[in-house]
């Protein structure tokens, strides 16, 4: 009986290896844009792309590579999504030249489409419902370790090894979770034995296509013929897999999810934090080097008592939701998030001190820490436990969609009121876009009030998939 607790925990900590590392490079790389440009003699569009190659590739294929883990094995995809991040962070750190770094970080974003989604339901099945809140409280905080970590990782590393370190530091992480996946998780399949040949590039090039327009915008225009066309293409693309969802033996999707309000309010709810976060966090670390004048290390370190809140209120949320419902955590942490972005948009002057910007970065902070897991909980929470995969992987596209959106909108607000000409300036224009993002951080309340106040997945559906028969020995060999 002792074996199980051993491998429930096991398999909490490797899914949050997993969640940490690739959540990790969404943001490291930014420290290294100065360095990059030098070295590798690369112009603003190459800065640019060392970033949207990853992300394209990571907000785009993630339903894809939910859809691969219950096809072929969950542990198994799993491995192969870590070893092809792995690699790709070996190609990354060899490049010598921009356009290597570029492809590198495509495949880098590839692997780790394959490895966040499957985080989540890797938990999901590990962890009895009653239990869940708590576990994926934990992934939350360690997942927003990545993201904290990256500024002050990256500036430390920049300032006292080289940038290909930022790479290489993935590789025995990597290497090291590859073997005890391996060994230490157990195999599990989802409800649908065979992929969807017609829905699979529909919705992956659908999303690309979607997600392309927020990447482009910022230098080709907003009103411009490449970027309309992509979200029409997007668009297009996303409505004939719906189309075809309706008609698949064996969807990807169940559209009948999206009646649940759990699973329908949990993508509102991601939209809208990862647009405010991922946008705030583009400009925040921006601020702190460019309006105040901190170096890259500083700023990372200052930066901290926002981005480190998860790590210490994620868990504390996540378990109190197991007791009262996700939507208090929600709908709480969305308004706080937006009250503190704003608070801090408002007090960011020329000559601040940093002492004066503390308070809206923790009130912002704490607010992040409550959504964070909740959201988690929620998706995965809604839909039968097999399709958890499903869930992740939609919820976790949603999400970095927004903070695509996220960035381009508010660089565009940032560019129309204030520039890099002086600290003033950049100030200026940052004020704007810290009210724009707490803005939307407010927005994204409404669906977190809609949503239930507990999980439906207990619920049945009459449209649900039915789950493949598969008894507890044979999914725990593999």
């Amino acid at each position: 009986m002792a074996v199980r607790p051993v491998r429930v925990a096991w398999t909490l900590i490797l899914a949050s290896i997993g969640a940490f590392i690739t959540s990790l490079d969404v943001v490291v790389v930014a420290t290294a844009l100065p360095s990059l440009r030098t070295d590798l003699n690369a112009s603003l569009s190459d800065l640019e792309w060392t970033i949207n190659a990853y992300n394209l590739a990571f907000a785009s294929l993630m339903l894809t590579g939910a859809a691969l883990g219950d096809r072929f094995g969950r542990r198994r995809m799993y491995v192969a999504g870590l070893g092809v991040f792995t690699a790709a962070s070996v190609a990354c750190a060899l490049s010598t030249s921009v356009e290597t770094l570029i492809a590198a970080r495509l495949v880098q974003g590839i692997g780790a489409a394959v490895v966040l989604p499957l985080t989540l339901t890797l938990i999901s099945e590990a962890f009895p419902m009653v239990k869940r809140g708590a576990a994926i409280g934990i992934w939350g905080a360690i997942t927003g370790l990545g993201v904290a970590a990256g500024p002050l990782l990256g500036g430390a590393i920049i300032e006292g090894i080289s940038w290909q370190w930022i790479f290489w530091i993935n590789v025995p992480v990597g290497a090291v979770a590859i073997v005890l996946s391996m060994v230490r998780l157990r195999e599990s399949h989802g409800p649908r034995p065979q992929l969807d040949l017609v829905g699979l590039p529909l919705i992956a090039l659908g999303l690309f296509a979607l997600v392309w327009a927020p990447v482009r915008a910022p230098a080709a225009g907003w009103g411009s013929v490449e970027v309309i066309g992509a979200l029409i293409v997007g668009v297009a693309l996303i409505v004939a897999f719906l189309v075809r969802e309706r008609r698949a033996r064996f969807p990807m999707m169940p559209l009948a999810y999206f009646r649940r309000r759990g699973f329908a309010t949990s993508g509102g709810v991601a939209f809208f934090l990862s647009f405010s976060l991922i946008g705030s966090l583009f400009m925040i670390a921006q601020m702190f080097q460019v309006g105040l004048g901190y170096s890259p290390l500083a700023a990372g370190v200052r930066i901290l008592v926002w981005t480190a809140m998860p790590m210490l209120v994620a868990p504390l949320a996540g378990t109190l939701s197991d007791k009262f419902g996700n939507r208090p955590f929600m709908a709480g942490g969305l308004l706080l998030m937006g009250l503190g972005l704003g608070w801090l948009g408002l007090a960011a002057e020329p000559g601040v001190g940093y002492g004066s910007l503390i308070l809206p970065l923790i009130v912002s902070g704490i607010g992040i820490s409550c959504v964070f897991p909740t959201l988690a909980n929620a998706a995965v929470g809604s839909v039968p436990i097999n399709d958890s995969g499903v869930a992740a992987g939609a919820n976790n596209t949603v999400r970095e969609t927004g903070g695509l959106f996220g960035v381009a909108i508010l660089a565009a607000i940032f560019s129309h009121y204030g520039s890099y000409a002086s600290p003033a300036s950049f100030l200026h224009g940052f004020r704007y876009a810290l009210l724009v993002a707490g803005a939307m951080a407010l927005v994204g309340v409404v669906p977190g009030l809609l949503s239930p106040s507990k999980t439906q997945a207990s619920i049945p559906h009459p449209d649900d998939p039915v789950p493949l028969p598969q008894t507890q020995e044979a999914s725990a060999t593999g």
